[in-house]
């Protein structure tokens, strides 16, 4: 239950982040290149729109733009319209035509007059103070117009060219129009477009929805070079066939580098999108209705900060495998609902819940690392107080944990040790001095066994029961547990004097020990185990210390032929055992060569 209480803290901190992040666009440049990845998707152009470019083959044949007679812009005109049956629909002019320069101004004003589908450009002038406006947002407001000079500004349509650039430079917004005084608003030239588009299709006008700021976000149909294009000079010069254009959009604008008219775009990549393409994008935006607005930050913020906890916990919980299938599920999902939501109008951060959801999933990761580190920890420290700290050091640093469930085969070297006069002190002492004795001499034993690396097995009341070569492989086994019999024993008589001083009483060892094969692993059944050695070696390793007497190690005929070299020895002779049919040949181990 603490547990469980405990994760909570942790999924508010989850939740709060990713509620934060959303409602104060905190992340807002990384947001986006996300945004624009997964949104910008080009659709396909409409093939209506076409573009008549002001390129470098133009101002080589007609030279700088600002030396030209608006004459010249007359005559496209003419050349488009002069075949009746394969006239343009509109004529977009995305250049900005202000004061007068020449007769030519004229001249232009009345072919604009007499074709009756041109659109041209007007500059809006912001003031350089932000206000609020009525809704509580900050806004710029207009404080100038650059707009035609009169005479064209009565024969044409105007719209606005102001695109809104982001904090990072790039175009992904319009505002589809501005209040220019009291009560006058002037619109987008895409619009404007747009709307003499509609009033010859029959078509109804649908109003674009626009945020608190009066924006919508721009869906690009098309990337930079996208929308085709022909050059103005070939136009002029007869060499495009006029009816090409029939029933189309034709927008005439920049369409070089050195004409400064180009912005960096959202699914452009290092390419720029001249500003006669974003116009073209806006217009079919317009004909689509492929608008979006940025959706209520509050109420997403607070789903997403939902989504966040509820996947913390998940992460706290579930195994590793698990948790990755879920981070890849929620992000996939979060990208597709918020795709769905953007084709439908209305657009919302992307990055913070997965971003939020990778930083969950890596800190349970890492508590999932120290909990499993500090479970084997635990589990070290349980080995060691049944196997030598030289094999659980082993151990730990090799991460081999595994101990093969169940039963198997091996060699291993048995050692039994008993308390001689154990029953008759007991009599006579009080409990407690009895259980205090008892604790000394076992951790005498329980020292020499993993002084040379052997395994406790158990205690049976004043008895050990050790094993060596198990559960893991120790070389020169044998040796080694004939070792801690020695160890025993000596120290038994050192720790013998100490308690006769304290007690009055004196004790001492009988050990036994064998070596051979023996079937080690689980016994019992599924709610009580107990990892132990059974077999002929080990009842052999205890019929050797019941026969043992005070300060004596007993070993059976098998152990001392692979020890000979390096114990002395008495010959005990062949001693019949408890449970078996032939005796046994044992020896007393005197000495040992170390």
């Amino acid at each position: 239950m603490k547990k469980k209480w405990s994760l909570i803290p942790e999924a508010l901190v989850a939740g709060i982040l990713v509620f934060f992040l959303t409602l104060t666009s905190a992340l807002s440049s990384l947001d986006y290149m996300i945004r624009d990845r997964l949104y910008q998707i080009p659709r396909g152009i409409d093939g209506r729109i076409k573009i008549i470019g002001i390129d470098e083959h133009t101002r080589d044949v007609y030279g700088p733009l600002q030396t030209w007679s608006r004459e010249r812009y007359a005559e496209l005109i003419k050349v488009l319209n002069k075949n009746p049956d394969a006239k343009p629909m509109l004529i977009g002019f995305d250049i900005l035509f202000t004061g007068n320069v020449d007769a030519g101004d004229d001249v232009f004003a009345e072919a604009c007059r007499e074709s009756g589908n041109v659109v041209v450009v007007e500059q809006l002038v912001y003031d350089d103070r932000m206000i609020e406006n009525e809704e509580g947002e900050l806004i710029r407001q207009v404080k100038n117009i650059f707009r035609p000079y009169d005479a064209l500004y009565e024969a044409a349509s105007t719209g606005y060219s102001n695109v809104a650039q982001d904090s990072d430079g790039i175009v992904r917004r319009v505002v589809p129009k501005e209040k220019t005084g009291s009560d006058a608003y002037d619109k987008l030239f895409a619009g404007v477009l747009y709307e003499k588009y509609c009033g010859i299709t029959g078509t109804p006008v649908v109003e674009i929805p626009t945020d608190k700021t009066g924006r919508s976000l721009i869906n690009y149909s098309g990337r930079p070079g996208d929308y085709e294009y022909v050059s103005m000079a070939d136009v002029l010069e007869g060499k495009i066939d006029t009816r090409a254009f029939k029933n189309c959009v034709i927008l005439v604008g920049a369409y070089s580098p050195g004409m400064q008219d180009n912005f960096k775009v959202p699914n452009g990549g290092s390419n720029q999108m001249y500003g006669v393409e974003i116009h073209a994008n806006i217009f079919q935006s317009y004909l689509e209705n492929r608008f979006a607005i940025n959706g209520n930050t509050f109420i997403f913020g607070l789903i997403t900060a939902l989504i966040a906890m509820l996947l913390h916990v998940a992460f706290r919980k579930l195994k590793v495998w698990q948790s990755i299938l879920l981070l890849v599920a929620a992000i996939g999902g979060e990208v597709a609902v918020c795709m769905l939501l953007n084709n439908i109008g209305y657009t919302f951060s992307i990055v913070y819940l997965p971003l939020v959801a990778i930083l969950s999933f890596f800190f349970a990761l890492a508590i999932h690392y120290v909990v499993e580190k500090a479970r084997k920890q635990e589990v070290l420290n349980a080995f060691r107080k049944y196997v030598a700290p030289q094999i659980v050091e082993e151990i730990s640093k090799k991460g081999e944990f595994t101990i093969k469930l169940g039963g198997e085969n091996r060699d291993i070297a048995v050692l039994f040790v008993d308390i001689r006069g154990f029953t008759t002190m007991s009599e006579a002492l009080e409990p407690e001095t009895v259980v205090e004795i008892l604790n000394e001499y076992l951790s005498l034993t329980t020292k020499s066994i993993f002084d040379n690396q052997g395994t406790l097995d158990k205690f049976v009341g004043d008895a050990t029961m050790a094993v060596f070569n198990s559960p893991f492989d120790l070389p020169d086994y044998e040796f080694k547990a004939v070792c801690a019999a020695m160890d025993i024993v000596e120290g038994g008589e050192k720790l013998e004097k100490v308690l006769y001083e304290r007690y009055g009483r004196s004790v001492g060892f009988g050990v036994g020990v064998n070596c051979g094969p023996a079937v080690v692993g689980n016994v019992g059944c599924e709610f009580r185990m107990d990892f132990t050695a059974i077999g002929d070696t080990v009842n052999t390793a205890a019929r050797l210390e019941a026969n043992a007497k005070k300060g004596q190690v007993l070993i059976s005929d098998a152990l001392y032929e692979r020890v000979k070299d390096r114990v002395e020895v008495n010959e005990i002779g062949q001693i019949p055992l408890k449970g078996k049919s032939n005796g046994v040949m044992v020896y007393e181990v005197t000495k040992i060569d170390r």
